[in-house]
């Protein structure tokens, strides 16, 4: 029994296993690690893990399992990890070019006035620390980091934009990420990557997952085209 997780029913397909007293760094590793495990398992009828920082939805095909099913091997694999499972394999590092500011981050002023510094300061605040990815959010798998260190939250905007080129860098609140394909999205755009973010042709379509770190690198625009289309993974730092 590991009295650091709770599971509870979601839906007539679904269980949440949520980590409970632990701070926050050891409720997400309790997580990704359950995850994980549960996909080592292989268990029949489970068809998708969605872990976050400190709960694992876990969905399944009605006709192919059920909830007790699940909720038994869930709680057998929470007991075995313990509350404070080993990392098993070692974090990557991407270094992703950005351009900042201009028609590539066009929010740069707006955030640089509402955090009270210059934009360069806000540029070498956002470069200046490797942020780790904590989980894969919408669309396709976007990276969601860690923010950089600025002194205050940083506010979504008040009327989102339909449209977000792939690439675009973004924060809102303490939270990073990069837009990996064309969206609506209401995050301050800081500047963008000419990187390709995502692969169709991997599998998965991500080089990264949760628990690698991304450091960016300031490029002027006249270095756009150094970039152009470089496929994420040939990003080792």
């Amino acid at each position: 029994m590991n009295n650091n997780v709770v599971i509870t029913d979601c839906g007539d397909s679904a269980l949440v296993a949520k980590a409970v007293g632990l701070d926050t760094e050891a409720a997400w590793r309790l997580v990704h690690a359950l995850a994980d495990a549960l996909d080592a398992v292989r268990l029949p009828g489970v068809h998708d893990m969605v872990p976050t920082y400190d709960a694992l939805l876990v969905e399944f095909d009605c006709a192919g399992t059920d909830h007790d099913t699940v909720r038994r091997v869930l709680a057998h694999e929470a007991a075995r990890l313990g509350p404070h499972p080993a990392r098993t394999t070692p974090p990557r590092r991407f270094v992703v070019p950005v351009v900042y500011g201009g028609e590539y981050g066009p929010d740069l002023p707006e955030v640089a006035a509402r955090l009270g510094l210059a934009e360069n300061e806000v540029v070498a605040i956002h470069s200046g620390t490797d942020l780790t990815v904590r989980c894969l959010g919408a669309p396709a798998g976007a990276p969601m980091m860690d923010g950089p260190p600025f002194p205050v939250p940083v506010p979504r905007l008040a009327s989102p934009r339909t449209r977000v080129d792939p690439g675009s860098v973004a924060v809102a609140g303490r939270q990073a990420v990069i837009c990996p394909m064309p969206s609506p999205g209401g995050w301050p755009l800081l500047g963008r990557t000419p990187v390709r973010v995502l692969d169709p042709h991997r599998d998965p379509i991500t080089a990264y997952q949760p628990g690698d770190t991304f450091r960016f690198l300031p490029i002027s625009p006249e270095q756009w085209d150094e970039y152009a289309d470089m496929p994420l993974a040939d990003c080792h730092g």
